[in-house]
């Protein structure tokens, strides 16, 4: 293989994002939490960072998972859910860019803590900036008739809150790594164009 082709391999596998599953809550699961802690689900999402194409995995028991939108969260009412899930295992992907709103059908639950709200990034979002060099090398440029749009990352804020007992919990949280292709393909198809006009 060629020095070119195998750094252009090398540069998709390193480009992939992959879709994660995320346990809520980790070992502590889907619950009310302690009384003396009831910001536990918000702290769990702001250590972690959502994208399209990963899902949440609620285990809980005798319990219940409903989605619902905003005004519902804020003010837990489980009346008029999106979803409902009572199974013991729920899992939710994230389809789309945003705001997901998560709270317990059981009454009283949601009010005590338990309640979840996610902020899903765009496939464009870069957690951490990248420095722009000023002009890209000619090698690197876009072949004739060809045009790439620029992506810029949508602001994401999340503030510092008190630790918990619980924190260490997230110490211990695991994903399932599973491959994305779709947020891939149009960086290999620009790949594979560059490569055919060498």
């Amino acid at each position: 293989m060629s020095h070119l082709f195998k750094c252009v391999i090398l540069f998709i596998m390193l480009c992939t994002t992959a879709a994660r599953e995320f346990k809520v809550g980790d070992h502590f699961g889907w619950r009310v939490p302690d009384p003396t802690d009831t910001s536990f689900y918000t702290r769990w999402a702001e250590r972690n960072r959502f994208q399209v194409g990963d899902s949440l995995v609620f285990e809980y028991e005798n319990d219940s998972v409903l989605s619902v939108e905003e005004w519902d969260y804020f003010h837990c009412d489980a009346s008029n859910p999106i979803t409902a899930f009572d199974n013991g295992k729920s899992i939710l992907n994230l389809d789309s860019p945003g705001a997901f709103y998560f709270i317990s059908g059981t009454a009283h639950h949601c009010s005590r803590g338990q309640k979840l709200l996610v902020e899903v990034m765009s496939p464009q979002h870069h957690p951490v900036p990248v420095p722009v060099p000023e002009s890209p090398p000619p090698s690197l440029l876009a072949p004739q008739g060809i045009s790439l749009s620029p992506m810029s990352p949508s602001p994401e804020a999340f503030s510092p809150v008190a630790s918990s007992p619980y924190d260490s919990i997230a110490e211990d949280s695991t994903s399932i790594m599973l491959s994305n292709s779709a947020v891939m393909a149009p960086f290999a198809t620009f790949l594979v164009v560059l490569l055919l006009a060498l």
